[in-house]
């Protein structure tokens, strides 16, 4: 996901600025976020032409923001960023700011490529958009960026199935099929939507705020599942006559459901058997009995064979993707007891009210503790949004838990009584002061999620680790490729002494290339190593542009004689480097493990849509790990056998993370989530099989 900037993030701080620590006034927040985009703006105008780093352009006639951005190599979201009144359209005379990312094009270049854009806009709706592909840019980031999937970039663009290419110029569809009408002098409003492919339910629900059981209500016809080009109509309030929600950074108080929804009917759907699945784990996937299975389908007595196809339960959508032994929690809610939530966020919401030195704007730019909580934050804000359409019976209250290195406020919380009532406890942040929180409600056992913390945990019982730590990452990757009967050598940099002690100790299969004296690496020496007839993975271990560099093109020289694979331990900085082509790295299929996935889902698509509305930016990384902690918790407490029972048996994917929460030797469980990536050739990230 894109990095949040921090001027964008002014806007959250003035929650801290305009508190007095009780209670956040909502209207005066809105009024400042009308003016966000001017700060916006100006704050990036400052900081940037001082540097040199972007151009003025000014419009000719006939141009638009499109043509512009293909003129200076550019998207045209880079320029709406910096100009967001340029969205309602530039005209004649008007100066507009451009990253300056690149040379302006030359002349002849862009002259070469005008056949192919207009053949290209002759094929695009005059609402359509058009993208010009730049380097190392996949279908996923583009899809992302113009907030359509990747299945219509496809549609729209059949060639792109053979890959991406770039100067390659993309229509983008608009694919937008809603009607808005307003009843009752402007108190609701009444939506017609037809139902586009894929589109579950739920995805719906969330688009316009409902829940499913009211949707359901209004449109009936959807009991027996969604169908492609359905037209459903509903009702929903307008934004200005819903309720106000208190936001508090000492305290927020919020209640998710004051009543059990209406079970929903029971829809039916088709699905393939893939090679390897057996009946148990197609019972566990789809929740429901061997017995219950058989009965909707009787030719399983005779046995399960690859190619059937099954009438099994579904969710409101006609198709159906098994995602190994995953679990979807929002099948299976218990919404008759209410509980209670407990997050622990480091805002030091009285630090910052007492810095007379700092304006809000310089410690945003400095402060990367502040900016990560307030993106986790901001996720975990649209967690508990999600959870009110689901109908989830549970009281959420945030607390500022105000850690430094050498203080928290955990004990005067806990003093305090505001921890006693909970049932599960996000936070602290700080590992030591999880761990804190953990001793002080062990004796109520209830659960403490650490959500952010990679260190190794001292034993606790009731402690959750919701990120796996770096160890664990590596292991995983050498378990996976361990498994294979392949060939596996190592290019270590001397640097780099704990991997290399890892690898020599836990995978003595392992043979490393011996370097030069100098510290050069030899093509003769690699060669020796590989074996022909079986895959070799090559563990690349230096964060060196030369060692990189020499070891990817001998690899590539060696392609055509040998099955071979790149593989790191980790990933780092040096390969954002543009020494280091996306096409040399595709080529050889780099695979590294990763604590996210590329989500190419509706709902993932529905949570940056959603985040994006609020926020008017795109999700950061940790601003997505507190959505997926957030809501993954909820499901978890809103189950019959309640959150700690789910953490050891249930195993789920949220929008970029996973969880397989396992008991340790000791006491204390760790979530085992972390994926193994692979970059395919079509310039997309893929799990590695």
């Amino acid at each position: 996901m894109y990095p949040i900037n921090s001027a964008v993030n002014t806007f959250k701080l003035y929650i801290l600025k305009n508190t007095d620590s009780k209670i956040f006034q909502p209207k005066a927040f809105v009024k400042f976020l009308m003016l966000l985009p001017l700060l916006l703006f100006f704050i990036g105008t400052i900081q940037s032409f001082s540097q040199d780093k972007y151009i003025k352009h000014t419009v000719k006639k006939g141009e638009t923001i499109t043509n512009i951005a293909q003129q200076y190599s550019v998207t045209p979201y880079d320029i709406y960023r910096l100009n967001p009144d340029s969205k309602a359209g530039v005209k004649l005379g008007d100066i507009v700011v451009i990253p300056a990312k690149t040379a302006v094009k030359n002349l002849a270049e862009v002259k070469s490529k005008k056949a192919e854009n207009t053949a290209v806009k002759a094929v695009a709706q005059s609402s359509d958009r058009i993208h010009e592909v730049l380097g190392k840019e996949t279908l996923f980031s583009i899809s992302r960026q113009y907030s359509v999937s990747v299945e219509e970039l496809i549609a729209a663009n059949p060639v792109v199935e053979e890959g991406l290419k770039v100067g390659q110029t993309l229509v983008i569809p608009t694919g937008t099929k809603v009607v808005i009408s307003k009843l009752n002098g402007g108190s609701k409003r009444k939506i017609t939507h037809e139902v586009i492919a894929k589109e579950t339910a739920y995805g719906i629900a969330q688009q316009y705020g409902v829940t499913i059981a009211d949707l359901e209500k209004q449109n009936p016809q959807i009991a027996e599942g969604l169908q492609i080009g359905q037209i459903l109509e509903f009702e929903v309030a307008n934004a200005s006559n819903k309720a106000d929600i208190p936001v508090a950074t000492t305290e927020v108080s919020t209640v998710i459901a004051s009543s059990i929804p209406a079970k929903r009917p029971i829809t039916y759907a088709s699905y393939e058997v893939k090679p390897k699945e057996t009946i148990y784990s197609l019972i566990q996937y789809f929740n429901i009995t061997e017995d219950e299975l058989i009965r909707l389908n009787p030719e399983l007595s005779e046995g399960l064979k690859i190619g059937m196809v099954l009438k099994v339960p579904a969710s409101g959508s006609t198709t159906y993707a098994l995602k190994s032994s995953f679990k979807d929690l929002s099948q299976t809610i218990d919404s008759s007891k209410r509980k209670q939530l407990v997050l622990l966020l480091p805002f030091n919401a009285s630090k910052i009210q007492g810095d007379t030195i700092r304006s809000i704007d310089e410690r945003l730019k400095t402060d990367s503790f502040l900016n990560m909580t307030l993106d986790f934050y901001a996720g975990a804000l649209v967690a508990i949004d999600s959870a009110k359409v689901l109908g989830l019976n549970i009281d959420v209250k945030i607390y500022d838990s105000k850690e430094s290195r050498a203080s928290s406020a955990v004990d005067a919380l806990y003093k305090s009584n505001k921890l006693s009532g909970a049932d599960v406890v996000i936070g602290p942040f700080y590992q030591q002061y999880a761990e804190k929180a953990a001793a002080l409600l062990a004796k109520d056992s209830i659960p403490v999620i650490s959500p952010l913390s990679k260190e190794t945990v001292t034993p606790a019982a009731n402690l959750y680790q919701a990120t796996p730590p770096t160890a664990f990452s590596k292991k995983k990757l050498m378990d996976f490729i361990s498994a294979k009967s392949s060939n596996i050598i190592m290019v270590s940099s001397p640097k780099k002494a704990a991997n290399r002690d890892f690898v020599t100790k836990n995978y003595p299969n392992v043979r490393f290339v011996n370097l030069a004296e100098n510290g050069a690496l030899s093509a003769e020496t690699i060669r020796a190593m590989l074996v022909k007839g079986k895959m070799n993975y090559v563990i690349l271990d230096s964060e060196k542009t030369g060692m990189i560099l020499n070891t990817t093109n001998i690899l590539q020289t060696e392609m055509g004689t040998y099955d071979l694979q790149l593989v790191l331990l980790e990933l780092n900085e040096t390969l954002d480097f543009e020494e280091i082509s996306m096409k040399r790295l595709t080529t050889l299929k780099m695979m590294y493990p990763s604590l996210i996935r590329e989500n190419l889902s509706e709902e993932a698509l529905i949570f940056e849509n959603k985040f994006k509305a609020i926020n008017k930016i795109l999700p950061s990384q940790f601003a997505i790990r507190g959505f997926d902690i957030t809501f993954d918790t909820m499901l978890r407490m809103s189950q019959q056998k309640g959150f700690k029972q789910s953490a050891v048996e249930d195993k789920t994917q949220q929008v970029e993370g996973k969880f397989e929460y396992a008991a340790k030797k000791s006491e204390g469980f760790i979530n085992q989530g972390v994926y193994v990536l692979q970059y395919d050739e079509d310039l997309t990230i893929k799990e590695a099989n």
